[in-house]
């Protein structure tokens, strides 16, 4: 079984808006928080702060640790096929703006960032990560 760790943000701002990533990937598609997969002795922290300038443009300071969701993905549920199962642990952070500006990501996993009101993002094609994020932060 394979393994893969990653470090997300929830990232709001004063009118009430959650910052999200269109995860674009082998035909399948959905909003998801920014973040993504540690490097090989990578500290999460570090990652998240890399990943959300990757996908969004903004620099970020990381916050208090909102907790580690924990899944294992059947090999029938994978996006890559022919590969067996995947146990991923994803490390979700409360994270604020400090620099930079908002910008699509070129030749990731994500296609595009967006700001959407709280209440907007139930309405939203989302990853189960969106969900399980924001009730760990209490905003859901």
């Amino acid at each position: 079984m394979q393994m893969r760790v990653a470090a997300y943000a929830v990232i709001t701002d004063a009118d009430e808006r959650v910052l999200l990533a269109h995860w674009n990937q082998n035909g399948r598609t959905g909003w998801t928080m920014p973040g993504g997969g540690l490097e090989d002795g990578e500290d999460p922290e570090h990652a998240v702060r890399r990943e959300v300038r990757e996908e969004t443009g903004y620099r970020v300071a990381v916050g208090e640790l909102l907790g580690i969701h924990s899944r294992v993905i059947p090999a029938t549920q994978r996006v890559t096929e022919g590969e067996g199962p995947l146990h991923t642990l994803r490390i979700v952070y409360s994270a604020r703006i400090t620099g930079g500006r908002l910008r699509d990501e070129v030749d990731g996993s994500t296609d595009r960032a967006e700001w959407f009101p709280l209440p907007g993002v139930w309405l939203l094609q989302r990853v189960k990560l969106v969900d399980i994020a924001l009730k760990m932060a209490k905003l859901a």
